[in-house]
């Protein structure tokens, strides 16, 4: 069976790890954290990065940073993982779903600014696949509006819109560090912090609400309990994984393009044809190859063509069922205006097989099943 995803691993993450471990410093915060956070700054020109224990903590994080309080108004894309909502409806937030645009299952940005009323504290955007939302309308819409913005970025690392790093263009950004994504320290996340003065709030409740990060760099002589927090900080030992990880960024990036455009260049025929339609990259976005999905005529024939791949032999799947549909996305939002596209493509999209260190001739596979599929 060719897997749906295999965790990136790269060879050195054990001997990270084995070191991680020599040090005595396992807990939070280690020498590996510390390379992370000041890779993720570098790449991306945040003010600050901060390895979370999940892509979900990092969103909770965020939803605290900005004070989400009962009966404040988060707008968002159905189409996302329910962490998106979690973390704001754990606040109390009334969850307003919008439609997403059919190109790219990104959140519609002309159909933002109608869903905002006098309660609307925040939009978050969700990067699907890592190709950007786009980013200056929905900037600009939140500046109008005096909104904070939170990109949900959990699959965009490496990704970019008009050279910007996604996660890096709004108030917070989430990253997801899963071993689904293309870089992972099995479970793990991180925030990116775009205000300075944010930066100080943001460690004390990732440190259970202590000072403890502005002791360990010597400003006060002892630290205390000053705020409400939680625990989440990732064990060093994961973060030794993912920095193996990160020194190689691009040869898992170069890779993952290059198994991306085998997979587009060889579904050209098949999408003329109108038998499927491939994914699509707007001008400006740069994405990191983290999936490969097509959408096939209707929810019946994704299902038959699932079916056939895993006869023979390969583990393909589909995606979100949307937010909104699902009890809890009734429980704590609303969606606005028609769902004109989110439940529709949802139920076309399937994802093929991607990962770091996919081979040509499973690729190869892949592409000859789905062609004979269509050839029946």
């Amino acid at each position: 069976m060719i897997p749906f995803n295999v965790p990136p691993f790269l060879g050195t993450e054990t001997n990270y790890i084995a070191k991680a471990i020599e040090n005595h410093k396992i807990c939070g915060d280690g020498p590996f954290t510390k390379e992370c956070h000041q890779w993720l700054e570098n790449k991306t020109g945040a003010a600050k990065a901060l390895l979370t224990t999940s892509c979900t903590d990092a969103l909770e994080l965020a939803a605290l940073l900005l004070d989400i309080q009962p009966g404040d108004e988060v707008i968002l894309p159905s189409f996302t993982f329910c962490s998106t909502a979690d973390a704001f409806a754990l606040r109390g937030a009334k969850l307003v779903f919008v439609d997403i645009r059919p190109d790219t299952m990104n959140i519609d940005e002309t159909k933002i600014e109608d869903a905002i009323t006098d309660k609307t504290k925040a939009i978050v955007p969700v990067h699907y696949a890592g190709v950007a939302c786009e980013m200056d309308t929905i900037m600009d819409i939140a500046r109008r509006h005096n909104l904070a913005v939170v990109e949900d970025a959990a699959q965009a690392v490496m990704s970019e819109y008009k050279g910007k790093a996604l996660g890096a263009i709004g108030d917070y950004g989430c990253y997801s560090f899963h071993e689904t994504k293309n870089y992972s320290m099995g479970e793990g996340g991180a925030i990116l912090i775009k205000d300075p003065a944010k930066i100080e709030d943001a460690e004390i409740l990732r440190e259970k609400g202590t000072n403890r990060s502005v002791f360990l760099r010597g400003q006060i002589d002892k630290y205390t309990w000053v705020n409400y927090g939680s625990s989440y900080l990732p064990s060093d030992m994961n973060a030794a994984y993912l920095w193996a990880q990160l020194e190689e960024a691009d040869k898992i990036n170069n890779d993952r393009l290059a198994s991306w455009q085998k997979y587009y260049d060889a579904f050209e025929d098949l999408e003329k044809k109108g038998f499927v339609q491939r994914p699509v990259i707007p001008e400006g976005c740069k994405h990191n190859a983290h999936m490969f999905y097509l959408k096939a005529k209707n929810l019946e024939e994704r299902t038959a063509l699932i079916s056939f791949l895993k006869e023979n032999g390969i583990l393909a799947v589909f995606h979100y069922i949307p937010l909104h549909s699902a009890p809890a996305g009734q429980k704590f939002g609303v969606f606005h205006g028609e769902d004109k596209y989110t439940t529709a493509e949802s139920d076309r999209l399937l994802r093929l097989p991607m990962y770091y260190g996919l081979t040509d001739s499973d690729i190869n596979k892949v592409i000859d099943t789905v062609i004979r599929f269509y050839q029946k």
